[in-house]
């Protein structure tokens, strides 16, 4: 099939470099690859193939996986969902671009020596992280920054990526750790060409686009597609506050300690005046104070948390925007952040926030993995808040400390550990395609 064609056969044979593939598919639908695609062993190149590839099967499902409603959203979080997806009008998820996506995300030829896939540092099992502080590089070297989790990124409003917020959309986001000279290290002008001339890929490109052109703005809509499809919302604490009116209700399915930690993360802690939108707050407000006129969402608040707190996430326990959260004290030897990337100067040391979804499994934690463990991260919070010139005003009480007894403490991790979805962690629809 050359790259003009407008139409997906079916059935095709194809060949390329006398390498023999049969692929079934269908006009303007999902790919079908049988059971498995043998291709002979590759010589390794700088275009990415690696000899250790001497044979790649992949396994996709007939009719595919529903990626496009993967299931609906529980009522607490419809209220803001539709307003806070950043999926763009060009790149719905489609159960065929999806499936491409999985596909390129689990390829290890994406990077320069055929060694590492974009789900090395995002591994299912780990709610997308990888464990480790700081990533390893396609040549074993570390990177400066702790992986992210891509749980729920379909639902960070202003669509901004990495802990500096430098991409400013998920499309562009997915492409750039493959050029990244520590990353994956390859090149995307040697690397659309090097999947044109793959078997398993024309024949998916023919299902989500149409044709089976190869292009850089098709890869990085299949992988942002993919991206986007990974959310989660089956957790305990999902199931406990669907089944009650309001956050503040003891949850039936949870222990009294996890209830006594939900407290803590509502009232005493403040965690949830960076972690939950208003609309948790109807009739109480995160430190027990007297409610007052309503915010910039129409819901009760106190004035003074919504100077600082306009239109916060529902459920996704996201935080709005960027922050200085004060582990770092010294502004001329901390991580510019955000600042290196905006050139602002009230945006230096300030970072994106990860959601507090499957946090237990997220370790280490902070844009360089300095804590790790949940109990180290609550102390900091607790004694060790630094003060900053940019510190988020949120935290300018944390300076003093918080003070959590240890049983309170101990609680609240209790509560945070109710957020972990062990059907993410394992569901088939995100898991590698490929027979390793």
């Amino acid at each position: 099939m050359n790259s003009s064609t407008s139409e997906c056969r079916n059935p095709t044979t194809q060949q390329r470099g006398g390498v023999l593939c049969l692929l079934t598919f269908c006009l303007w639908a999902f790919v079908s690859v049988p059971g498995w695609c043998d291709e002979q062993p590759a010589e390794p190149s700088a275009a990415g193939m690696s000899a250790g590839d001497a044979v790649r099967q992949i396994r996709l499902p007939v009719p595919p996986h529903r990626y496009e409603s993967v299931a609906p959203l529980p009522p607490h979080v419809q209220t803001f969902a539709a307003g806070y997806d950043n999926t763009p009008p060009d790149n719905p998820i489609t159960n065929a671009g999806a499936a491409l996506g999985r596909v390129l995300f689990y390829d290890r030829s994406l990077s320069v020596n055929g060694t590492i896939s974009c789900a090395s540092c995002h591994q299912q099992g780990k709610a997308f992280t990888d464990g480790r502080a700081t990533s390893l590089g396609f040549n074993g070297q570390l990177g400066t920054r702790n992986s992210m989790s891509l749980v729920n990124l379909r639902y960070y409003r202003s669509g901004r990526m990495f802990w500096d917020e430098r991409a400013a959309t998920l499309e562009d986001q997915v492409l750039r750790p493959i050029e990244d000279p520590t990353e994956m290290g390859h090149r995307l002008q040697n690397l659309i060409p090097q999947l044109q001339a793959d078997p398993l890929y024309p024949p998916l490109f023919c299902a989500a686009f149409g044709d089976d052109r190869v292009t850089t703005e098709r890869t990085a809509k299949a992988l942002a597609q993919f991206v986007r499809s990974i959310v989660s919302f089956t957790s305990p604490y999902d199931k406990g506050r669907a089944a009650v009116d309001s956050v503040y209700d003891d949850f039936p399915n949870f222990t009294a300690q996890q209830n006594l930690g939900k407290r803590m993360f509502l009232t005493r802690g403040g965690c949830a005046i960076c972690h939950l939108a208003p609309e948790e707050f109807f009739t109480h407000s995160p430190r027990q104070t007297p409610v007052a006129a309503t915010d910039s969402v129409t819901s009760p608040l106190t004035p003074a948390f919504d100077a600082v707190l306009p239109g916060r996430q529902s459920a996704f326990f996201f935080v709005e925007g960027p922050a200085v959260n004060g582990i770092d004290g010294d502004p001329a030897v901390s991580d510019p952040g955000v600042g290196r990337s905006s050139g602002k100067d009230q945006d230096h040391g300030a970072f994106k926030v990860s959601s507090l979804r499957n946090v237990e499994v997220t370790g280490p934690y902070m844009h360089d993995g300095r804590f790790t463990t949940i109990d180290r991260v609550l102390e900091h919070y607790n004694w060790s808040v630094r003060p900053h010139p940019n510190l988020d005003p949120r935290l300018q009480d944390a300076v003093k400390g918080i003070a959590l007894p240890e049983r309170e403490k101990t609680a609240l991790t209790e509560f945070l550990h109710t957020l972990t979805d062990h059907n993410l962690l394992t569901n088939p629809i995100y898991s590698d395609p490929f027979v390793r």
